[in-house]
């Protein structure tokens, strides 16, 4: 009979609410491009991928340049804003969240999932709840 316990030691978890809360401030809630780029060296190893439902961005600047868009496409006071604390375990993390005008109604809801390799996001999914009815 084999056993299913590992003796190998486990790494550290990573602090996901930390990380996850901090993805969402300081890339895609900071309208100063400089400040954003230095959080994404921060926060995003070397060469990234982010998975969005309709595409796939690969490396910082690109996710910096939709970050950008996003906020000059929804008005000077969008923001994102985290639901809860993030959950995670063996490199996955999840943070749900919601986003809207600062003191407005929400106008969209969905979580970000990411792969962290070394304390760093190394693949994030964004994924979009489907607008309630």
């Amino acid at each position: 009979m084999s056993d299913t316990t590992s003796t190998v030691p486990e790494a550290a978890e990573p602090d996901y609410d930390r990380i996850l809360r901090a993805n969402l401030e300081r890339v895609f809630n900071e309208r100063d491009a400089e400040r954003r780029a230095a959080a994404l060296a921060e926060l995003f190893v070397e060469a990234p991928v982010m998975y969005e439902p309709a595409n796939v961005v690969q490396g910082r600047e690109a996710i910096s340049t939709v970050a950008g868009k996003l906020l000059d496409q929804f008005g000077p006071t969008f923001r994102f804003s985290p639901v809860g604390a993030a959950v995670g375990h063996h490199g996955l993390g999840s943070l749900r969240w919601h986003a809207g005008p600062d003191g407005g109604p929400v106008t969209v809801t969905g979580s970000d999932v990411a792969e962290i390799i070394d304390g760093r996001i190394a693949r994030l999914w964004v994924l979009l709840n489907p607008p309630e009815a």
